[in-house]
């Protein structure tokens, strides 16, 4: 007796195979853009609406956090600009979240606002999650990372840059076409 697949109960074709990780493939981005989409946006909701954190000073206001992280940031000089206005800071960083995170959703303009959400994580990874030891405990390296591939591949699907390209093809298209008949 011999020991291995039945060949009438599983075959495979390739062609199958490839077109399902192609599919895989195209789509791959579209959880990242999702997840830091949402993320995102309720970062900057939550700060907006947080009646403490847009204060200079109190408990949990964006002035106090900017004090204490002042000395163990990796660019001190960021947190004076910072603590110069701490709530006109705080808005921007919460305009700038919410901003990132509707462009990601929506596939908008994707690789500005990557990039937008690249470097508010960068910032806040100097800043304010510089003195997390082991490093990786702070998380706003992680996004820092998450953000590259959305820089380098942008929304290629189920996107309104998409939708704005292929609007532009075929506007190009037939252009080009029409041209031909006159």
């Amino acid at each position: 007796m011999t020991h291995g697949m039945r060949a009438d109960t599983y075959s495979p074709r390739p062609d199958d195979d490839r077109a399902w990780r192609d599919t895989a493939t195209r789509y791959a981005l579209v959880p990242l853009r999702l997840f830091l989409g949402i993320t995102f946006i309720y970062a900057g909701l939550d700060k907006l609406t947080d009646s403490a954190f847009m204060k200079d000073s109190g408990a949990g206001s964006i002035g106090d956090m900017m004090r204490v992280v002042r000395d163990s940031s990796a660019v001190p000089a960021l947190v004076d600009m910072a603590l110069e206005s701490p709530v006109a800071f705080g808005c921007a960083i919460a305009l700038g979240e919410l901003a990132v995170g509707v462009g990601a959703l929506l596939g908008l303009l994707t690789r500005i606002a990557s990039l937008g959400g690249a470097l508010i994580s960068l910032s806040l990874w100097l800043t304010v999650s510089w003195a997390a030891d082991p490093y990786y405990y702070g998380n706003d390296l992680p996004y820092m990372f998450c953000w590259v591939p959305l820089v380098l591949a942008g929304a290629p699907f189920w996107s309104l840059d998409a939708l704005i390209r292929n609007r532009r093809h075929r506007e190009t298209y037939q252009d080009m076409t029409s041209g031909d008949r006159a």
